[in-house]
């Protein structure tokens, strides 16, 4: 039996020219599209108008990318220079190139998003969607708590295919480990067996969305403002805040701190979990009256 896996799966799916269609946009794109139909089927259970899933599909894709990448740029991209450099009298060792120079930010072509940032960028997405789209049906008793409810169980399906597209890149993986599925990245330089941690944090996708899914359709948790949000929060960002230990550090400044920048993302998500399932279970449930569709009553 082998002891190790050797990992040499090429990123790109289809060659042409210099480049071609990498499996990791590729798994993106198909996360999102699956979000979406979930979504659908959610909004259509509750008798929403018909336009509502087209409206989320295309201002939180929006939102996901944008904050992905903006994510990635302000909270990763710190690097140390030979000399230091002041600012307002005060000594600083390390300097984010995309601060300097913001218009970098649209290379996006070069790589770079981070989930935590692209968590962020839904919140507002939904957060603005309800303001200034949904809030025109008040029957609903819609709130961006609400949309994100129902989001986040499709989010658990892009974040599992997101993670796979990681592992077809060969990056964001841990330390050495003589575990018998320990992964030799090729492509990566990688010589010894190493954690498939885009792997494990599939898992975790995969293990939120068979929680939250039957959650919505088989108990009041949708009438429970926040609470399907608060279990997708606890189970990704807690499980995520744990495996980080076991992972290499993205950028050189983590090296030898207590905590990297992934663990203190996550912190303040996890403390928002705790929170969000507390207010669920304190408040009453919503007087909102399931208004589910004859087509779907034996679905």
């Amino acid at each position: 039996m082998f002891n190790f896996i050797t990992w040499d799966v090429d990123p790109i799916l289809i060659h042409f020219g210099d480049g071609g269609i990498r499996w990791y946009g590729l798994l993106w794109a198909i996360g999102i599209y699956i979000c979406w139909v979930i979504s659908e089927r959610m909004y259509k259970r509750e008798n929403c108008p018909a336009e509502w899933s087209d409206q989320l599909f295309f201002w939180i894709t929006i939102g996901a990318i944008v904050g992905a990448r903006l994510g990635h740029c302000l909270f990763y991209e710190w690097h140390q220079y030979g000399n230091p450099w002041y600012l307002f009298g005060m000594e600083f060792t390390y300097r984010n190139p995309y601060i300097e120079h913001p218009l970098w930010m649209l290379k996006i072509w070069e790589g770079g998003l981070a989930s935590h940032g692209g968590t962020l960028g839904i919140i507002a997405a939904a957060a603005l969607l309800n303001k200034y789209k949904f809030s025109r049906y008040p029957q609903f008793g819609t709130t961006w708590l609400w949309i994100l409810d129902r989001l986040c169980v499709g989010v658990c399906v892009t974040g599992f295919l997101i993670r796979l597209g990681n592992l077809f890149n060969s990056e964001i993986y841990g330390g050495p480990t003589d575990l018998p599925w320990g992964f030799i990245f090729v492509r990566d330089g990688q010589t010894v067996p190493c954690h498939p941690t885009q792997i494990y944090e599939m898992m975790y996708c995969l293990a939120a969305f068979c929680i939250t899914w039957p959650m919505y359709w088989k108990t009041d948790a949708r009438r429970r403002e926040g609470l399907l949000l608060g279990v997708f929060f606890l189970i990704i960002f807690g499980v995520r805040f744990l495996l980080e230990f076991i992972k290499n550090d993205q950028e050189a400044f983590e090296a030898g701190h207590l905590l990297n920048m992934g663990q203190l993302l996550s912190l303040p998500f996890i403390v928002l979990a705790i929170y969000l399932i507390i207010r669920a279970y304190r408040r009453p449930l919503s007087p909102v009256v399931d208004k589910r569709p004859k087509s779907l009553e034996k679905s």
